[in-house]
């Protein structure tokens, strides 16, 4: 099962998967896909509020930042991490709770991207906010760091997160029953 997603000007076919409980998601993967990728982060840059730096959240929204930072003449972005890295100094760390992770996840700020962030204006890139769990967990660090929340975005709002009036997205992504039928 298939649904049909259309986003930034272009279609792609997104394979549903099962969450269980009698759910399924419509597994959005942007990695591999420049097309898509370039254009998202294209259509994105056009809704952004004023920001001093982005960050995003590892993994999958990681070709997307780097392209919205590239494309908007931006040498510097941030990422926080699943696991902290020999070579970042002054960690801290926040919980998240996502749909698409099993169990609590645990994300981390380098200190010295922290430092960058203090008293600034920070834009939260995303490929997709669903629970929040994940948003919630990266502002939580950019709290921690000093900076301020100057909006969230997203290529895609999953499911109850299309309704929120605190971030920007591109498109709706409905969650499905379990054969496949968009739940309203």
């Amino acid at each position: 099962m298939t649904y049909e997603l259309h986003v930034a000007g272009l279609t792609r076919h997104l394979p549903l998967c099962s969450i269980g409980n009698d759910m399924m998601i419509g597994a959005f993967v942007i990695f591999g896909d420049v097309e898509l990728t370039c254009a998202c982060a294209r259509e994105l840059l056009k809704l952004v509020p004023e920001f001093d730096y982005m960050v995003a959240p590892e993994a999958k929204a990681i070709p997307l930042i780097y392209e919205m930072a590239r494309q908007s003449g931006r040498n510097e972005y941030f990422l926080v991490r699943k696991a902290p890295k020999l070579y970042m100094d002054g960690v801290f760390e926040a919980v998240d709770h996502s749909i698409t992770t099993a169990g609590e996840q645990k994300l981390y700020m380098d200190g010295a991207d922290a430092k960058k962030m203090k008293g600034k204006r920070i834009l939260i890139i995303d490929d997709v906010i669903s629970t929040g769990g994940s948003l919630s967990a990266v502002e939580n660090l950019v709290h921690q760091a000093g900076g301020n929340v100057a909006g969230r975005m997203a290529v895609l709002a999953e499911g109850e997160a299309a309704s929120r009036d605190d971030i920007i997205y591109l498109e709706k992504l409905p969650l499905f029953n379990s054969r496949g039928e968009p739940i309203e």
